[in-house]
Order: structure tokens, then sequence, then C-alpha cells
């Protein structure tokens, strides 16, 4: 791939450098768009530009040497000064949306993960210091869904639970919260589960029919309450949708495919390219099912609400058995008709799933008799423009690296969440590009080259599904497993975050 950036931020005057995205031409880097789809004036700029963090200073606070241009602050990177491990972990087979799970919520979920860990690594639920769970969507009946999930779990209502929310980063952001906690000396041993039942993502009545409601709640006598009545309509009756509203970003109102048709025109990727690399991603996918590579990291699962003499779900149900290019080139853009290139078949699924890990001190899993799949090397956030958010994993990524004092070249595998094929194939490019590291990371020589070998070899979200709050924790129990199958000591999982953020974290797995 060819990356052709944006010189937009420094030619032309506000209102050509913020053009309306269909609009720009070839190789540009089109800013964002409000949800009328204009560009925003002059005076409502967003301010930074991609990837430039602002700079506040507090009252009577010195200033801050601002970092490198595009450059995250290092307050978002982070080495453990004491070892942090994945002690343990497993995670149930994802299911699509409306389908097996359906009748699942998250706090169930997230429990049956949870407590198959506990029991099957032998750690009393009564030793943990603390549960964290990441869940996007979490149910209105199930306030901080984490304290319902751990009570359910068998954990002590001793111990306390927490829910995080970082949109798909969620369960990356429960294990790195924890080892953070261990580095602060505020516990050794915590619980942390990723979750996300997108079946159960609600429609919701809008404004119209809420102040009918209203209106009816506050009537008083027969009349008031006819009045009230007679102003239905029916408009009113057309629903909100959560999954819909929720993969919308609120400051750009772009969803997030628009986001990676905007990437796919930032770095000329093509539809041939993105259906390849999604064909890629199900075979890839199928054969490490078929060989008990991926069995290695599942618990089958009986659904909640599964009839009688009904199996157990055993493998992830998205993976397609014999997808084909021809297949692929069939079906119609999605998100830009008729023109875009991402399709319903070259993206993530719409998924269910939970993945659950054991995060603990070196120490405390050696007291426990546990031998950890890996070591949390270092980690890294990293702030970007939502517009393309789809390029978090190469901010978060290089610093993640820069601070365990690796290379990508020295990753003998790398977890990338496959959010779109064309991000993914954009992370590629922009990896392995000098223009964007000096333009946008701050960096003389770009990250390293990711090779395809390496990059998600038991395929990825395209084919297993993508529960939003479960696959940070997901990459990151995958990614250890397979330096374990590799014999190799270095890998990343990484991915992009909604509202444009990108998550990143180095493992090591220390030969014994």
């Amino acid at each position: 791939m060819i990356f052709a950036p944006s010189d937009l931020d420094r030619e032309g005057p506000p209102e050509k450098r913020r053009a309306e995205p269909d609009a720009a031409p070839q190789g540009s880097a089109p800013g964002p768009a409000d949800a009328n789809g204009q560009a925003p004036a002059p005076s409502e700029q967003p301010q930074p530009t991609i990837g430039e963090p602002a700079h506040g200073v507090l009252p009577g606070q010195a200033p801050e040497a601002a970092p490198a241009p595009g450059r995250a602050p290092a307050v978002h990177v982070s080495r453990p000064s004491s070892r942090c491990v994945i002690a343990a972990g497993l995670r149930l087979p994802q299911a699509r949306a409306g389908g097996l799970y359906r009748r699942e919520n998250a706090a169930h979920l997230g429990a049956v993960a949870a407590r198959e860990l506990l029991a099957q690594s032998g750690v009393p639920a009564g030793a943990l210091h603390e549960v964290l769970v990441g869940c996007v969507g979490q149910p209105h009946d199930q306030a901080n869904v984490g304290r319902v999930l751990a009570l359910r779990a068998g954990v002590p209502e001793r111990v306390p639970a927490r829910t995080l929310g970082r949109n798909c980063a969620s369960g990356m952001d429960a294990v790195t919260t924890a080892c953070t906690l261990i580095e602060a000396g505020r516990g050794d041993l915590f619980l942390c589960v990723g979750v996300e039942v997108m079946s159960q993502y609600p429609l919701t009545f809008g404004p119209g029919m809420t102040s009918l409601f209203e209106r009816l709640s506050r009537a008083r006598s027969p009349l008031e309450r006819l009045a009230a009545l007679a102003s239905f309509r029916p408009s009113f009756l057309k629903p909100r949708v959560a999954l819909m509203e929720g993969l919308t970003d609120p400051v750009t109102g772009l969803i997030m495919g628009r986001t990676a048709e905007l990437l796919a025109r930032d770095f000329g990727i093509s539809r041939e390219a993105s259906d390849r690399f999604a064909c890629e991603s199900h075979l890839r996918a199928a054969k490490a099912r078929d060989s008990g590579r991926l069995a290695r990291e599942i618990v089958p699962h009986l659904p909640l609400g599964a009839k009688d003499g009904q199996a157990a779900l055993v493998h992830d149900d998205g993976i397609r058995d014999g997808q084909s290019m021809e297949s692929l080139a069939k079906l119609k853009p999605y998100f830009e008709k008729p023109d875009g290139i991402v399709t319903v078949g070259n993206s993530c699924g719409i998924t269910d799933g939970a993945t659950a890990l054991l995060v603990a001190s070196a120490e405390r899993a050696a007291d426990l008799g546990l031998e950890p799949l890996a070591e949390i090397r270092s980690w890294a956030w990293a702030g970007l423009d939502p517009a393309r958010m789809g390029l978090g994993p190469v901010f978060a990524g290089a610093l993640a690296l820069e601070q365990a004092g690796l290379t990508l070249a020295e990753m003998a595998v790398v977890e990338l969440n496959e959010a779109f094929a064309a991000q993914v194939l954009a992370c590629q490019a922009a990896f392995a590009s000098d223009r964007f590291a000096a333009e946008h990371l701050g960096r003389a020589t770009r990250v390293g080259e990711l090779d395809p070998a390496r990059l998600n070899p038991n395929g990825g979200a395209i084919a297993l599904g993508h529960p939003v709050g479960a696959s940070g924790a997901r990459l990151l129990l995958t990614a250890a497993h397979e330096l374990a199958v590799r014999g190799e000591r270095f890998g990343l999982a990484t991915l992009c975050i909604g509202g444009g953020q990108g998550g990143a974290v180095v493992l090591e797995r220390r030969q014994s």
C-alpha cells in the first residue's frame, strides 16, 4: 500500500482544509464533517488535529513541554515497575448477535466465564483484590454490571467490583487498570472480564412518544388523558436503535464504517484488497478451529434459555467455511453507496462474547502455583482524530513498543483487531510509512513493516466477531496462547477505539 498523507493542515484556507469527505481529492485526508455532512466553520474547527493532544494548564501549575507532533502524552504509556502477568485466562465461544446468545445478558455471560476461570485455575474467589469488568452497552437493569457479574460468579461480597468503558478497548482497559493498581501497591490479584451481549442492545422510544407518556402520567382527569392521547402520531413509534447510535461518533457524526471509508481513500485501498484480507481471515480462522488451536482458549457454553437437547456452542459461529472472493464480491457497499468499498463481508461481525483473565503480580502468581500465560511488558493509550479512529493501533502501538524498548520486527505475533479490512490495511501502510511517522507520530523513521504472516495468524474479528467490550481481552488471550504455541517471546495486542483512540499491550513470554 502507498500512503498518501494529508497536507491539508498546512495548505489552503480553513474551509478547504475541512472539506466534505466525499468531495476530497484522491490522496487527501479530509477532515471530519458534522452530522449533516457539512464542514464546520473556521471558528469551529476540531482542535487539535489528528494525533495532537490538547494541553491545558491548571491554575498554579507550571506549563509542560508539548510532546512531538502527533505523539500522545507520555502519561498514557507505562512499563510496569513490578512484573505484571496474565496468570490464567479463557473465553467463551463468540456468537453472532441475534443468534444462540440472544437470550443471554451481560452479567450472566460474563459470570459463566469468570466462574469457569476461577474453577480451572483453582484460585479462591476470596483471594481477589477486585473484579474489573469491561463492558460498553451495560444493561439498563444491571447498573455497574461488573458488580452484578462478580456476585453471580461467586465472588464474596467483601470483594469490590467496577465496570470500565473505553468502547472497543474496555476489556483491555480492565487489564491495564489491574496492572496500574499492582504497580501502585493496591493489590496483587485481579479478575478482569470483558463482556458484551450486543443481542440485547435495545430499541428505545424517541422524544415524541416519551413526551406523550409524560403527559399521560401528569394527567389528572379523563379529559387531560384524552388530550394527551390525541397528540399521538404514528411517527412516535419509530424507534431509536441503540446499536446504530452507539456505533456513531457524536463528535464527527460518522458511523464507524464511514471512518473506514475515509481511510480507504487516504491510503488508496481497493475493494479487492479489502475482500482478499477478509477472505484470508475466515480461512485462517477455519484452519485454527479445525486444528484445535482455538480450542486452547475456548470453554464450550450452553446458552441461557437453551432448549432441551440443545448442544453447547463449542466454536465461534461467525467463521464462514469455504469463504471465497467470488461470494464477497457479490456484496454491495453498506456505508457509502454505490461507490464505497466497505461491506458486511469485509467488516467485523456484530457479536456476543465474554473473556476472563486473572491478572497478578509475578510473585502472587508463583505463590498460587500458576504458570503465567504471558508477562505484560508495556502498554499505551493514544488519542487521534475521531474520523480516522481506525489508525489507533499505529499511534498506541508505536508508543507501547518504544516503552518496551522493542521494535515491530521483534513481535512474533501481532493481534490487531479487525474492525474493518480497510482499517487494518491502512494500519499496515501507516506502520510502514516514514512520512506518516514524521507527520503524525513525531518519529524520524517508520514504526516498521507489519508482516502479514504474523498478523492475526488465526483469523481476526472479521471471522471471529467483535463483541466490543470483550475484544480487548480476547486479543490479549489469543496473543498469549499464540506465543506459547510458537515458542516465541514477544507479541503485540492492539486495537482501534471509537471516538479516536488506540490501545496497545506488548506481551512477553519468558522461557522456562
